[in-house]
């Protein structure tokens, strides 16, 4: 095989291992002790690891459909935003059954969840 077919392939690959930032809007809820999932959460859609620009916070909390787990939680104060609407922002780990957030933000936008 030609290296600049080599060269072409191997970069293929690891943009197809590439893990996206995203960001997720959902219920912040405590599983067990330290373990924290986002529930009710929306389709992740691209964004940077940065919190959100006042403009990105919606007025009315939107309700999804999937859950995350979080991790990388030791860095955030998360008890402060338990059982709170927020927007999630992190690197999106995609598994089964349950896929992953590895955190780089945690903002409030509503301190209730919406209901069902």
């Amino acid at each position: 095989m030609p290296i600049v077919l080599l060269i072409a392939a191997l970069l293929q690959a690891a943009s197809a291992n590439k893990v996206d930032i995203v960001s997720v809007t959902g219920c912040l809820r405590e599983q067990t002790t330290g373990e924290w999932m986002l529930m009710n959460a929306t389709d992740p859609v691209s964004s940077n690891a940065n919190a959100p620009a006042k403009n990105e916070i919606p007025a009315t909390p939107p309700l999804g459909k999937n859950q995350f787990k979080l991790i990388g939680v030791s860095e955030f104060n998360l008890p402060q935003h338990k059982d709170h609407a927020v927007i999630i922002k992190g690197l999106h780990i995609k598994a089964q059954p349950v896929s992953r957030l590895n955190i780089t933000s945690v903002t409030t936008i509503s301190p209730a969840c919406p209901a069902k």
